[in-house]
């Protein structure tokens, strides 16, 4: 195992730890500052990107990524990501964006909220492998959407 993905291991350990303990849905830190939320969804990540601050560098833990999420997380420049839950498509995202990876389940894709389909955001993001035309199409489909669904 190489240095940094022995850093990213254990900086994601102690991530994964303040998610759990924490009750967060998301944590970021660069081993200085340490960002956190509670929000549902893709918002604490569009929140994240559209604050302009930059998150280059930074490992992530999550409770559910999926493919607009791992987007989004490599449009950020996060460099190494824990998820309680992965989509297929979100592990393809972060094997050809060189963001190091752990999870503790895998999943072929992310269910919708009422659990009777696919999460609208996997779908908006299933043909795109840009982030910043993800980014696009995830707020294109949240205004489709009323934005409901990130609130």
């Amino acid at each position: 195992m190489t240095e940094t993905n022995l850093t990213s291991k254990n900086t994601l350990e102690k991530l994964k730890k303040t998610l759990e303990n924490g009750g967060y849905t998301c944590v970021l830190s660069d081993g200085e500052q340490t960002v956190t939320s509670t929000k549902r969804g893709i918002s604490p990540l569009i929140g994240l990107i559209e604050s302009g601050k930059s998150f280059v560098g930074f490992a992530a833990a999550d409770k559910v990524v999926g493919r607009a999420a791992a987007l989004l997380y490599a449009l950020m420049g996060v460099t190494a990501l824990y998820a309680g839950v992965i989509s297929a498509g979100a592990l393809e995202v972060c094997n050809s964006n060189g963001i190091y990876v752990e999870y503790g389940k895998s999943v072929q894709y992310i269910i919708n909220r009422n659990g009777d389909g696919v999460c609208p955001m996997e779908q908006a993001t299933a043909q795109i492998s840009d982030p910043l035309a993800a980014f696009e199409a995830i707020k294109q489909r949240l205004a489709q959407l009323g934005a409901s669904n990130i609130r």
